[in-house]
């Protein structure tokens, strides 16, 4: 297929594509792509087994993104540092152990480096003021450096599963982190709930049925439990750009009881393949995604269809179940680390339930740590409300209370001085008075 792309390039054929995407085995860098250098904006060469990039890379001068992922990459290529426009840099899973400082454009917004053998970052990571995502879990970083406290437009950052034997606290000085994922650390301990014995299911009295969705984690299937029907989420195992899928277990496990929660309702055992199973609460089909992920232009903001409208009363609601289920989960030293829309089910009523703890994380530290982390998280709350708003319909007149006061909750949370920001417990306050 490669070759067939590669003789289509060098005959002209594919003259000005902005696009390029391959994936049969690459040992080496194709040059044929050069010709190409004076449009390509996005080239994925995922899938490969490349080890390096050619000195003279930089002559992609228009390229944006970048994806180099399940290669062979030992180094981030310091040739990536000369491309003016490169703003997403995806190399994970490979066995990058070598960072050197100012191998990074200044254009990144967007740097994928999960699943790899990263020991450390350069003090040049700060030099990256426009990072908004970055994403490290899955490798063995002993610190994070000081220098990252300037990554001031850093939105959303993966840290789970390194090496840190303490909470990296100069994360808790970026003025716009809102999603931020840490478990599975040597600092990180276990959910005192986690222990909870759930009842137990055999593999083979489960009559498994279609399957209701995919994630990074795992997969969920309808399934028949006696005369009940139920979720089943079978987890995969390796780690995901979000973290450990048994942690996301254990704070399934450990949530407690909440309306707007799915509860987990048993251990599976004895699965074919030795896989962790879960059976889950099975929510109707009446429920569908409040809002889709990011894209690759938004970044770290959610989009909607351009169709979809909410009123204030129901945008009111999400908000007032959503505030509520926060803070059910902070008061257990939870933090849900992916607080989205598109995370969020929500049903014609405006019934809303809040899913996907991939990117969950527990805390057990001081209470100026406690409280900052959930500060974060209202920032990622304050992105719901300006995003809710945005999509709301045009109403009466005798709405403009609700919509004022919705304005003025969400520039508290997103504050970008974190301890000026209320806590969950406020919120919920506020929200309750609004009618």
């Amino acid at each position: 297929m490669s070759q067939d792309l590669l003789k289509e390039i060098q005959a002209g054929k594919l003259k000005n594509a902005t696009s390029v995407k391959m994936a049969s085995g690459l040992k080496t860098f194709p040059i044929e792509l050069y010709k190409l250098a004076d449009t390509l904006e996005v080239l994925d060469l995922t899938d490969n087994n490349l080890s390096r990039l050619p000195d003279d890379f930089y002559r992609f001068k228009k390229l944006k993104r970048l994806f180099l992922s399940n290669n062979q990459f030992d180094h981030i290529p310091k040739v990536l540092a000369k491309l003016p426009l490169l703003s997403m840099i995806g190399i994970r899973n490979n066995q990058i152990k070598i960072f050197e400082e100012d191998s990074l454009p200044l254009s990144t917004r967007w740097l994928i480096l999960t699943d790899n053998k990263l020991t450390s970052l350069p003090q040049s990571i700060g030099d990256l003021t426009l990072l908004q995502k970055c994403m490290l879990s899955g490798n063995q970083l002993t610190s994070l450096p000081n220098t990252i406290s300037k990554c001031k437009n850093l939105e959303l950052l993966r840290i789970s599963a390194n090496k840190l034997d303490i909470f990296p606290s100069t994360v808790l000085t970026l003025p716009k982190l809102a999603w931020l994922a840490y478990s599975g650390n040597p600092f990180c301990k276990k959910h005192p709930n986690s222990n909870i014995k759930l009842p137990t299911v055999k593999w083979h009295d489960l009559k498994i049925k279609e399957l209701l969705g995919q994630g990074a984690s795992g997969n969920i299937y309808k399934a028949q439990y006696q005369e009940k029907e139920v979720a089943v989420k079978i987890f995969k195992g390796e780690i995901t750009s979000d973290g450990l899928p048994q942690e996301e277990m254990n704070i399934n496990i450990s949530m407690g009881i909440h309306k707007n929660l799915i509860d987990a309702i048993a251990h599976v055992s004895e699965h074919p393949e030795g896989k962790n199973a879960l059976i889950l609460e099975l929510i109707p089909n009446t429920y569908t995604n409040l809002g889709l992920p990011p894209s690759l232009d938004s970044c770290t903001r959610d989009i909607y269809p351009s169709d979809f409208t909410l009123s204030l009363i129901s945008i009111l609601k999400i908000l007032k179940d959503m505030a509520s289920t926060a803070l059910h989960m902070h008061q257990r030293g939870i933090m849900h680390g992916d607080f989205y829309a598109h995370n969020i089910l929500i049903d014609k009523e405006a019934d809303t339930i809040l899913g996907d703890f991939g990117a969950a994380s527990y805390y057990e530290e001081d209470f100026e740590i406690a409280k900052a982390l959930e500060q974060i998280e209202v920032r990622a709350f304050g992105c719901l409300i300006e995003e809710l708003l945005d999509i709301s319909s045009k109403e009466d007149e005798k709405y403009k209370y609700i919509k004022d006061s919705l304005l003025n909750l969400q520039i508290s949370c997103l504050n970008e001085s974190i301890k000026q920001r209320p806590l969950f417990e406020q919120i919920t306050k506020q929200l309750k008075i609004i009618k």
